[in-house]
């Protein structure tokens, strides 16, 4: 009996099918996954006419393309790998990259997800609204974005075997991106509005922040909600944002182990 051997696109197609379908079973984590972006946005609506409304938009979308990226994204891989499922799925005629790239899609798709709420929150209780063109230049610049997230998640996945380790780390790792990513910029956005100059200990803040992944991946969103406004120093931020990208999955390709031991 001659054996059939499916091919690559079948093959995709059904773990694409699996991911989707386990990521809808776990709609839970989907619903936190929205909830910070979800809060900020809501509780900065009084800081919209202080630091204007893409800036808000802009730094919501961005914590929750972290969010995705760090604590979905790496928490799921760690927790499929400590229960064996790649070593499964590796024994079958699947190319290896087509296991990592149907994750990627789907968490890609949760990334427009993500968006697209704050947008639609954003209008609605906010009353933020953008030109169409903006629309769709901001869910281009945020699927480009979140690579860097997902690729920082791949990184301590790949770095770190056990799962808990895994969570509290990426917990870690999110928690300070937000905190060096909004405190910094806020300050130094309100003391500019307010004509004030910033101290040293805010110019420390406001550098980390602007030139963490987190500040450049917010610079970029926030142009791309005003594309005419784009200047070269917004493509020097997309730029160092491919820059983190391309550094984060290096390590994360060389250090990934497809089991737990």
């Amino acid at each position: 009996m001659e054996t059939v051997i499916p091919t690559t696109s079948t093959v995709l197609s059904s773990l694409l099918r699996a991911d989707f379908t386990t990521q809808w079973r776990n709609r839970r984590s989907v619903i936190i996954t929205l909830i910070v972006p979800v809060i900020i946005l809501m509780s900065w609506k009084g800081l919209i006419g202080v630091v204007g409304g893409a800036f808000v938009l802009a730094n919501s979308i961005t914590i929750g393309l972290f969010a995705s990226g760090l604590m979905g994204y790496s928490n799921s891989v760690a927790r499929d790998r400590d229960k064996g499922i790649f070593q499964r799925l590796r024994v079958a005629p699947t190319p290896s990259w087509a296991i990592m790239a149907s994750r990627l899609i789907v968490q890609l798709a949760m990334l427009v997800i993500i968006s697209t709420v704050v947008f639609i929150i954003g209008k609605n209780y906010d009353g933020i609204t953008l030109t169409p063109s903006a629309y769709f230049f901001t869910y281009i610049t945020a699927v480009i974005c979140g690579a860097v997230a997902l690729s920082l998640g791949q990184m301590i996945v790949g770095f770190i075997k056990s799962p808990e380790t895994v969570n509290s780390t990426t917990r870690l790792v999110y928690l300070a991106l937000i905190l060096i990513g909004m405190f910094g910029e806020i300050n130094h956005a309100i003391n500019l509005r307010r004509n004030q100059g910033p101290s040293q200990l805010s110019d420390m803040l406001y550098n980390a922040a602007h030139w963490s992944p987190y500040g450049t991946v917010k610079t970029v969103l926030v142009t791309s909600m005003n594309p005419p406004t784009w200047d070269n120093h917004t493509t020097g931020a997309l730029l160092l944002t491919l820059l983190y990208t391309l550094l984060f999955t290096t390590f994360g390709i060389k250090w990934f182990k497809w089991n737990s031991k």
